[in-house]
């Protein structure tokens, strides 16, 4: 029976074909070898296992590529996962790629309207005729509706870069009017144009990683590069007015630590620090929840970058989970043992009789390539933090 991921159920036997995202040797202990791997369509991701043969069948396929497997699915702490039985690798050819790369929910030719609406708004002619610049270009539209936001904490799927930016920009509209004296025109400017390196930084035709140029450069510093190119052939653009604007690419993630080359020095180069930061947190989480709908805990599993578990609001009745065995009030947390026979991978371990599942010595989360989000999306992001010293 052929399966997407979004259908698989514990127990299914599973026939499909999935690209390979993730590919990666381990060893058990007894020192024979076994595969993980992770396998997508554009319905979701899953873990799978290949524990015989590692080595002969591993010589087979790479990643990113096609591969008819068959398995059998089980949820392992809260999560689904295939124990594979036969693969075989599929020709590109033979498959369409739209089948296999997750896409926003939103409608791509109503967000593209949106944001024509939004460059038709602004007062500033400068601005306007700058950001018309850009998304009048038919070849750059064309990635810029396209691409994800990032590779793996937040909007990671084709049109999410489109979706984030409009995003950012609807939360300056809802906070302009609260505060006398911002540059809407240049937020709105910053909000559209501070993720668009990442047109450039990203690779995305197949699985979601950064390109050459994403991971010596970076989208800050490529964005930047684009502002100036679009500045030079715009004649009499103002000095001081293209400063401002690159400062706001320069500074969008706030501290040096997280990739940011200069931090914030302007107001509305603050606020579209904390909007962006907040746009990608509430979708990281949003995704995050959502990608354990076999998980039966109230929690979700641990997110190594935030640091922490989160708790999932609504009754395990009410998300269609189904009820709890755990008597009232009781928290089902979402670690166990590994299998014997296995190395144990390093999955953290709530300290007992915590109302909220806790690390007791918490790792500093990990950063990716200079050029990605992920280091700075921590929540310990706070432009202010050094005047507290």
């Amino acid at each position: 029976m052929k399966k997407t991921v979004a259908e698989i159920k514990d127990r299914d036997i599973v026939e499909a074909v999935f690209l390979v995202k993730e590919k990666i040797v381990a060893m058990a202990k007894n020192g024979k070898p076994y595969l993980t791997l992770k396998l997508m369509d554009k319905t979701g991701e899953v873990d799978a296992k290949i524990w015989d043969n590692a080595d002969q069948v591993g010589s087979l396929f790479d990643r990113n590529d096609f591969l008819a497997v068959k398995g059998k699915a089980s949820v392992y702490l809260g999560k689904m996962q295939l124990i594979i039985s036969e693969l075989k690798r599929v020709p590109e050819e033979t498959v369409q790629l739209a089948d296999f790369l997750p896409e926003t929910d939103s409608d791509i030719k109503a967000m593209v309207a949106e944001l024509h609406a939004l460059v038709g708004s602004l007062t500033d002619p400068d601005l306007a005729r700058l950001l018309r610049s850009f998304f009048e270009d038919p070849e750059l539209m064309a990635q810029y509706r396209t691409a994800p936001a990032a590779k793996g904490m937040h909007h990671v799927y084709l049109g999410g870069l489109l979706e984030h930016s409009l995003a950012v920009a609807k939360l300056v509209d809802a906070m302009v009017p609260l505060y006398q004296g911002l540059n809407r025109d240049l937020l709105i400017a910053g909000a559209l144009l501070h993720d668009i390196g990442k047109v450039r930084e990203m690779t995305y035709l197949r699985c979601f990683d950064y390109s050459d140029e994403g991971k010596l450069i970076g989208h800050i510093t490529i964005g930047v590069e684009m502002l100036q190119e679009r500045i030079a052939l715009l004649p009499g653009f103002p000095v001081e007015l293209a400063m401002l604007l690159k400062h706001m690419i320069l500074s969008h993630h706030g501290q040096y630590e997280y990739g940011s080359p200069k931090r914030p020095k302007t107001l509305e180069a603050t606020i579209l620090n904390y909007l962006d930061d907040l746009d990608s947190k509430i979708n990281g989480i949003r995704t995050h929840i959502r990608k354990e709908p076999d998980n039966p805990s109230r929690w979700t599993s641990y997110h190594r970058l935030y640091d922490r578990y989160f708790f999932k609001e609504k009754p395990l009745a009410a998300q269609g989970i189904g009820e709890s065995a755990e008597a009232p009030g009781s928290v089902v947390l979402p670690d166990g043992l590994e299998p014997s026979e296995l190395i144990p991978e390093t999955v953290p371990a709530p300290a007992p009789h915590m109302s909220e599942p806790e690390r007791t010595a918490p790792e500093k989360p990990r950063q990716e390539q200079r050029g990605g989000d992920q280091g700075r999306k921590s929540f310990s992001n706070n432009p202010f933090a050094i005047l507290k010293k």
